[in-house]
């Protein structure tokens, strides 16, 4: 996650809206990406339906001896010789909030990775949502969507992507309007130093948020397969850096790399979040099936990933 205002001079303000506007372009074939992942992996699943408390009719089912008479349905026990009891569908007060991180740092892709880590967040991002609308849950997006329960929640949140409100959206999520108990997702490289990451976060565990940390890594991000003369460029500042062999720097880089992602994921497990990676290499669907399941309560048993999804 990039630097909130980063950029200042008008040059680099006409980069940023194209790289919006381009990132935007991307949004309506991401989204049948996302339901293509979705179909495959869905197979089997079952969403949060449950019988509880609520307003929304579900079923007629046969009354069984001991429950309140209230529940009795008599209108349509009197269409037979049997006592029907209606029940209502299990509504939660449940709010998922979804972001996926849009700085610079996410357009990088290597020879071995299949797509670029923004367009895997992206789908990752719209695939949730298309998941979880389905299960009934509300879904929002920081400074852009507001919760909302719909069966087109990945439809809607698609086109709040490619609208132009969201060229202007800063490069880090705004979590002013969280409230306790909801759920937040963030997608990113979280390639920023651990500590100022750790700062967001611990504003947002303020908060009695329920947070989910997916990193999205290259695959040259984690093994450094670079040998020789070799220039590297921070995509967020411009600054480069030549190194003469720069396989002499893999050892060190490797120990920050994974040093950074240890340190977020130690604060998630002591506050019972959940933190996982998914490398632009795999399938997209590996980390779709366990998020979803941190998210809905599912015993990992009851998910299954189909081979070939991607």
């Amino acid at each position: 996650m990039a630097t909130v205002g980063a950029r200042h001079s008008p040059e680099d303000r006409s980069d940023a809206l194209a790289r919006a506007r381009l990132r935007a372009a991307l949004v309506p074939d991401l989204l049948i990406e996302a339901r293509r992942i979705v179909t495959t992996v869905i197979a089997g699943w079952h969403g949060r339906r449950k019988r509880g408390i609520g307003e929304t009719f579900w079923q007629f089912r046969p009354y069984v001896a001991g429950e309140t008479l209230a529940k009795i349905d008599w209108r349509r026990s009197a269409r037979d010789d049997h006592t029907y009891v209606r029940d209502m569908e299990w509504e939660a007060a449940h709010t998922v909030w979804l972001w996926a991180d849009p700085s610079e740092s996410m357009l990088f892709k290597s020879r071995a990775a299949t797509v670029s880590k923004e367009s895997r967040a992206l789908v990752l991002t719209l695939a949730l949502a298309e998941l979880l609308s389905r299960s009934g849950e509300r879904i929002g997006y920081p400074g852009l969507l507001k919760p909302v329960a719909a069966r087109n929640g990945a439809e809607r949140l698609a086109m709040a992507l490619a609208s132009s409100h969201a060229l202007t959206l800063p490069d880090k999520p705004q979590l002013d309007m969280v409230k306790r108990y909801s759920d937040v997702v963030l997608v990113s490289d979280f390639l920023d130093p651990p500590e100022e990451t750790l700062a967001d976060l611990d504003a947002i565990a303020k908060r009695g948020a329920r947070m989910h940390l997916l990193e999205v890594a290259d695959p040259a991000e984690e093994v450094f397969p670079y040998a020789g003369r070799t220039e590297f460029e921070d995509p967020e500042t411009g600054v480069r850096l030549t190194a003469g062999r720069a396989e002499h720097w893999g050892e060190a880089y490797q120990t920050i790399y994974h040093a950074r992602r240890e340190a977020l994921r130690d604060y998630c497990r002591r506050l019972d979040w959940s933190f996982a990676v998914n490398r632009t290499d795999r399938l997209a669907s590996e980390a779709l099936v366990s998020l979803h399941g941190r998210l809905t309560g599912q015993p990992a048993a009851r998910q299954t990933t189909a081979r070939g999804a991607a």
